[in-house]
């Protein structure tokens, strides 16, 4: 009876051994299913965030390039307002430079030893503003013996003139200026209507 009692306890002590490996496994396979789809669930969120990082990455490039536009538009927009911030004050120095040169224009070859020392310091006024034209970029439109270009001269008068071409400027009655190279006023001009 002992040896049935013995092999009764073996018996049992393996089942339970057995029970316990078979636990053991089903505990092994539970925890590989889990790790398994905590893996997968890991995978997955990490494509998404890879997706989403890829997104917001686009977004950021753009937002960064349209940042970079914008002040790329605004410094250009300050530096032609700079540019061109004068041209209402540059307007009105136009009818100074006119008279000075209306001046130097109205003495006549008789009188010039009369008046040499006001001439003399009209035309150095006038020099000292042609300078300051220049330092500010407004430049004279020199139109004279030239084809008429209607972006910087105006018609005021034809003339026949044969020995020169259709449209040849031969007369300035008042002087054109450009700021920057815009046009700041236009040359009225006198223009050949016949010719060659």
């Amino acid at each position: 009876m002992t040896d049935k009692k013995e092999k009764h306890t073996v018996d049992s002590k393996e089942e339970v051994k057995q029970n316990h490996m078979q636990s053991e496994d089903e505990n092994i396979n539970d925890h590989s299913e889990t790790a398994k789809k905590e893996t997968e669930a890991a995978e997955s969120d990490t494509e998404a965030l890879k997706a989403e990082n890829a997104k917001l990455k686009d977004a950021f490039l753009r937002a960064y390039a349209e940042a970079e536009n914008i002040k790329k538009r605004c410094q250009q927009e300050i530096e032609k307002n700079s540019k061109f911030a004068i041209s209402s004050f540059a307007k009105e120095l136009l009818t100074v430079a006119d008279n000075l040169q209306r001046a130097i224009s109205s003495v006549d070859e008789e009188h010039k030893d009369q008046y040499k020392g006001l001439l003399e310091g009209i035309i150095i006024t006038q020099k000292e503003l042609t300078h300051v034209f220049d330092k500010f970029g407004i430049k004279k439109i020199e139109c004279l013996d030239t084809i008429f270009d209607p972006n910087f001269e105006r018609v005021v008068q034809e003339i026949e003139d044969p020995t020169k071409p259709a449209g040849t400027i031969v007369n300035e009655l008042q002087t054109g200026y450009t700021l920057n190279d815009r046009i700041l006023r236009e040359a009225m001009v006198i223009v050949t209507k016949g010719g060659k």
